[in-house]
């Protein structure tokens, strides 16, 4: 049985695995991608055109990551002549200290101001407000899939390599490296880095990973009935009305994308249902809040997210296995970010992430 040699092997070709494989290209290495999947699947949590660019966040360890996943979104650029990062605006209004918010952001030179409700209601007609609002010019959207392709491009132009519909069977840590089992031969790596979201559990059983709860999310694209501005958006709502938080963002061609935050039901994610569930609390919710929106028009959206309990990424090292998981549905935006993170954690055993990203 052949036994191929590399410096890192990246197990996982999301979002995820392929920053962290560009980022290693970017240090002068070349770095492997094993890819269970073909290239454009759907079935784990990285596809689709758009991924809203939150920066709503007050805490420093999510501040940090947000500046260096900014560094990164500029160095990738454009893609068919637009930047990968649409800036055109995010809101966050509902039952959140906004203020906070803004006050951190502010410190960090990122634009925050806050709004009346008639104000924000007056700039974006879509939308009603009931109470102030936060609004940075300094997010948006992030165009997914066009990031995909343009991380692939970069690897490969740097040296390293993507290869698609290469499952790993077993990874075994040994002294002299790690060992991938794989459907043809043996890979030999002096690190590991392991991106496979909802199947990290199943990937690393004795890596002491934190409770990972996978889930189906629906979101659903609706049609806007007139020509309204539409920014990007975050509603902390009334829990009894509305099931959970809601965000959305414009999505050219398919409508404004509206989802509940991690409401959706516990799945395998090797036979999920694809079943829309809260889809009639989302048109509710849309009915309500959205009067620029036809919430009739609803094109339901199947997605995962594999959640730890409180929400926190996992960015961690434990002999020569790095471990990126556990993105809990906000992950995407700071992926050029957790690449350079999680290439310090491969190339240095001495690097560490920000305590609430580590490992107990």
């Amino acid at each position: 049985m052949r036994a191929d040699a590399v410096e890192v092997a990246v197990v996982g070709g999301g979002v995820m695995g392929l920053a962290t494989a560009w980022e290693l290209t970017r240090r002068g290495l070349r770095p492997v991608v094993l890819e269970r999947f073909a290239r454009g699947h759907h079935e784990g949590a990285s596809h689709g055109a758009t991924r809203n660019f939150n920066n709503a966040y007050d805490q420093d360890h999510y501040l940090d990551l947000l500046v260096r996943s900014r560094e990164g979104w500029d160095a990738l650029g454009e893609v068919a002549g637009e930047p990968l990062l649409r800036l055109h605006g995010l809101v966050t209004h509902g039952a959140m200290d906004l203020s906070s918010v803004a006050r951190r952001l502010g410190e960090r030179g990122i634009h925050a101001e806050m709004l009346s409700p008639a104000d924000a209601a007056a700039r974006w007609a879509g939308m009603r407000f009931d109470d102030d609002v936060l609004f940075s010019r300094d997010a948006g959207v992030a165009r997914a899939s066009a990031a995909l392709g343009e991380l692939e491009r970069r690897i490969v132009a740097g040296g390293g390599d993507v290869r698609w519909e290469t499952p790993v069977q077993e990874i075994t840590e040994t002294d002299a490296g790690v060992l991938l089992t794989l459907a043809d031969g043996l890979m030999r790596a002096d690190v590991a880095v392991i991106t496979v979201g909802a199947w990290s559990e199943r990937m690393l059983p004795s890596l002491g990973l934190p409770r990972l709860t996978v889930t189906e999310e629906s979101p659903a694209h609706f049609s806007p009935t007139g020509a309204a501005e539409w920014p990007s958006f975050n509603h902390y709502t009334d829990p009894d009305r509305h099931p959970a938080t809601v965000y959305g963002m414009p999505t050219p061609g398919e409508g404004v994308k509206v989802g509940f935050h991690r409401v959706g039901d516990e799945v395998d994610p090797d036979a999920r249902p694809r079943r829309a569930a809260h889809a009639d609390a989302l048109v509710e919710y849309v009915r309500e809040w959205m009067p620029g929106l036809d919430p009739a028009s609803a094109v339901p959206v199947s997605c995962t997210y594999t959640s730890t309990d409180d929400g926190a990424f996992v960015l961690d090292r434990r002999g020569r296995l790095v471990v990126g998981a556990g993105f809990s549905g906000h992950g995407f935006k700071f992926a050029p970010g957790i690449g350079a993170l999680l290439a310090d954690l491969a190339l240095d055993p001495s690097a560490r992430a920000a305590e609430p990203f580590r490992l107990p």
